[in-house]
């Protein structure tokens, strides 16, 4: 059994910043964990046109702003004129999408952790990578803790990697291959982050055995959140922030 890796990061994480209560991959998002005590949010990086580093989870634009361009091929001067929140909410009409500059400041002020998903565009997996790992050592240098680096995305986690080493890395999988512990050790990964519908007491227990931490993605019930957490996961990400408010440790 190999030691587990420090872990200096909250238990509870806040899914795209503000879970189902905010428009997500916005700084109304991570104001809205912050609201309700989150030390700790997970959000989506990807690169617009021109290489600005801003957060958005899908490939397009279609969803969150209503312009069905891919990211990919719209500079960030015209992205920040669009409108983030609108969809979500007439409250939200006019929030921007943010650059990772922007959210650095915010959770940096206030004492939020960050958990960085790496969701390069198509064919633009080595190119993200290597741009955010070397934005985000930029914006926390030298801050405890600094920011986990994910992906689903193993070209973009090996680019990260190349880009800043120091930075911890952890492989997101939406199940368990065979071939895990193989793919986290040649990523240098610290955790794997799991789709929490394949994680139990024996799964987690081997994940700890092959020294790295646990984490469940997206847990919104509070029952399977307290089961996951007698097993010994180390985080949870979730969109149920105001019903998992409670457990705030």
């Amino acid at each position: 059994m190999r030691p587990l890796p420090n872990w200096p990061y909250p238990f509870w994480i806040a899914h795209r910043g503000g879970g189902r209560l905010a428009p997500e991959n916005t700084l109304a998002a991570m104001r809205t964990a912050a609201r309700l005590d989150y030390c700790m949010v997970e959000f989506d990086a990807k690169l617009s046109r021109d290489n600005h580093v801003i957060l958005l989870h899908d490939d397009t634009l279609a969803r969150t702003t209503g312009d069905a361009r891919p990211a990919a091929q719209v500079d960030y001067l015209d992205l920040a004129r669009l409108d983030a929140g609108a969809w979500f909410a007439s409250e939200f009409a006019g929030e921007p999408v943010p650059l990772l500059e922007w959210i650095a400041r915010h959770n940096l002020a206030n004492g939020i952790a960050c958990n960085i998903e790496i969701k390069p565009c198509p064919d633009r997996e080595t190119e993200t990578g290597t741009l955010v790992a070397r934005e985000a050592l930029r914006l926390w240098d030298g801050a405890t803790p600094p920011p986990l680096l994910s992906s689903f995305a193993e070209a973009a986690l090996e680019a990260a990697r190349a880009e800043a080493p120091t930075l911890p890395r952890a492989l997101l999988l939406e199940n368990l291959p065979a071939d895990w512990r193989l793919r986290a050790a040649r990523l240098e990964c610290i955790a794997i982050h799991l789709d929490a519908q394949w994680l139990d007491a024996r799964v987690i227990a081997d994940i700890h055995a092959a020294g790295l931490r646990a984490v469940a993605w997206t847990v919104n019930d509070p029952e399977q959140a307290r089961a996951l957490a007698r097993w010994g996961v180390d985080g949870i990400v979730t969109d149920a922030l105001d019903s998992m408010a409670v457990q705030q440790a």
